[in-house]
């Protein structure tokens, strides 16, 4: 719609009476009623085994590409590289997303894929025995992984794209199991 970009989030809140603002609050587990910021109190949630796998892409020139497959930058095996940050990010995302618990992460995979001849598809599963999901974590890795493999090819290719970070499955908990269907986009 033309023109929502000039519009602030306070002035659709605005349109809302004190009642139904409160219910549309209530919707977003991180807000309190009156709209402030709140850490979700998963202190009575039950200890559950707690899964996600997220991926993301990074679109780049072919020749970038084999160079990346090849292991002939400079700087290093970048695949390892942005192994290694991903698994490093999922240990830092309460740092990083302000509302985010502190998990006792158990288990973090990275796995690199070449769907296409220009693409380097990043996929990332994390497991936790936990009180709250690990989605915020497995998304954090993918999108740390595609930064550090940019980061490390943008010498030979500024053009590159990341695109599609998203979450793939989630389990454990009470909202359940979530698979991404294929129709999704």
């Amino acid at each position: 719609m033309p023109g929502w970009h000039n519009v602030h989030v306070w002035q659709v809140l605005n349109l809302f009476d004190n009642n139904s603002y409160g219910d549309f609050m209530s919707e977003f587990t991180h807000f309190s009623a009156d709209g402030a910021s709140r850490m979700v109190d998963v202190g009575a949630k039950p200890v559950t085994c707690r899964a996600a796998r997220a991926e993301g892409s990074v679109l780049m020139q072919a020749e970038t590409l084999r160079s990346l497959q090849q292991r002939t930058f400079s700087k290093g095996d970048v695949l390892e590289v942005a192994r290694l940050a991903g698994i490093m990010a999922t240990k830092r995302t309460s740092d990083l997303i302000p509302l985010c618990h502190v998990l006792p992460l158990e288990k973090v995979e990275i796995l690199f894929s070449f769907p296409a001849e220009n693409t380097v598809r990043v996929e990332v599963s994390v497991s936790a025995e936990a009180k709250t999901g690990v989605e915020m974590e497995a998304l954090t890795a993918v999108s740390v992984a595609c930064l550090t493999i940019y980061d490390m090819c943008k010498s030979v290719d500024r053009g590159m794209e990341i695109n599609s970070i998203r979450l793939l499955e989630k389990s454990g908990g009470r909202s359940g199991h979530f698979v991404r269907s294929l129709a999704d986009p």
